[in-house]
């Protein structure tokens, strides 16, 4: 008789920190390339020598003053919008949950549209508070008509009526947009799914956004893995389910309505990142959140730089190519829940 050989877990520690560093590799490596491509080419050496301090004043400029904003918006929102549909996935136990799809970003979208028309003098400061207060409405709304008799959230429901939320916030951000004056219809068209035109003023606006609810979305890995076991087992390990699902629905809200305002709404990020993660180094939020803030920055940014090469001079918005590849697999998740 043979002893049975030990049973290696899959998702471990180890695996969770290789995976990290080889996206963290990935998004580095992706952002020299990003930091070289414009008009004017610049090679790969000559950014790195730019990144360490070095390099000519022109090239210093090209880099650093014109390109270096646009990389670090979509690293930033890509992050933002994969750690949004984790929380969100996380809390309300749904794996269609994600900001676009549950009308956290049309709502956010609408919100920053009418602010900035109806004020457009107001400070920059203004504007992701009042995103934020879409976003709110957005998600609101859908959670008022997804909910059936006794309070429950039927997944296939709740992401369809959050598609016709969306559509309907949607259209009348176009609305809003088509009766703008030109010039600033023109501004606001980051807001349909793009990091072009990012500059530092809108890179240095959502920088405290990020450098505040990033870090607070890793702290609630513990409470996000409670709540995953549903009310009544939370309730018994001792966790304030109401307060913890506040809290957390509060943080995953905020980092889409932020991340709205620095780049608009990129379809279905918030949906596929959360995804691939849990692929790659299984449930638990401590591995999981990380991994999929990166992965959702390097789809970001890969999605822009992807739009800047393939017809050129068009810019093909980030947000289009992110649809093409999130929708079919919204669709393939849409058909296996019950």
């Amino acid at each position: 008789m043979t002893a049975a050989l030990p049973v290696r877990p899959r998702f471990t520690a180890r695996r969770a920190l290789l995976i990290g560093a080889a996206l963290l590799a990935l998004c580095a490596a992706l952002g020299v390339l990003a930091l070289g491509l414009g008009a004017v080419r610049t090679p790969a050496g000559d950014v790195v020598r730019v990144l360490l301090g070095g390099g000519d004043a022109l090239t210093r400029q090209l880099v650093l003053d014109l390109r270096a904003p646009r990389v670090v918006v979509a690293l930033l929102c890509g992050a933002m919008f994969a750690a949004s549909g984790t929380v969100m996935q996380g809390v309300i136990r749904n794996p269609l949950a994600s900001p676009d799809l549950i009308g956290v970003g049309a709502g956010a979208g609408l919100a920053a549209t009418v602010f900035l028309l109806a004020w457009p003098q107001a400070p920059a400061g203004g504007l992701p508070w009042a995103a934020l207060a879409g976003a709110w409405g957005g998600f609101g709304l859908v959670l008022l008509l997804a909910r059936e008799g006794g309070g429950r959230l039927h997944p296939v429901r709740l992401a369809l009526v959050g598609v016709a939320v969306a559509a309907a916030l949607g259209a009348a951000q176009q609305l809003v947009l088509v009766r703008a004056p030109d010039g600033l219809s023109s501004a606001l068209t980051f807001l349909t799914g793009t990091v072009y035109g990012a500059d530092a003023d809108r890179a240095v606006r959502l920088l405290p956004w990020a450098a505040v609810l990033l870090p607070a979305a890793l702290i609630l890995h513990r409470t996000l893995d409670v709540l995953s076991l549903g009310e009544d087992l939370a309730t018994s390990l001792g966790t304030r389910v109401q307060p913890s699902r506040l809290l957390a629905l509060g943080v995953g809200v905020a980092l889409a309505g932020a991340a709205v305002t620095g780049a608009g709404i990129l379809g279905f990020v918030g949906l596929l990142a959360p995804h691939v993660a849990r692929l790659l180094v299984g449930a638990r939020h401590a591995r999981t959140m990380p991994v999929s803030m990166l992965l959702g920055a390097l789809l970001v940014l890969t999605a822009d730089t992807l739009g800047r090469t393939l017809l050129p001079p068009l810019d093909v918005p980030a947000g289009l190519l992110t649809t093409l590849v999130g929708a079919p697999y919204f669709l393939y998740l849409l058909r296996r829940t019950p």
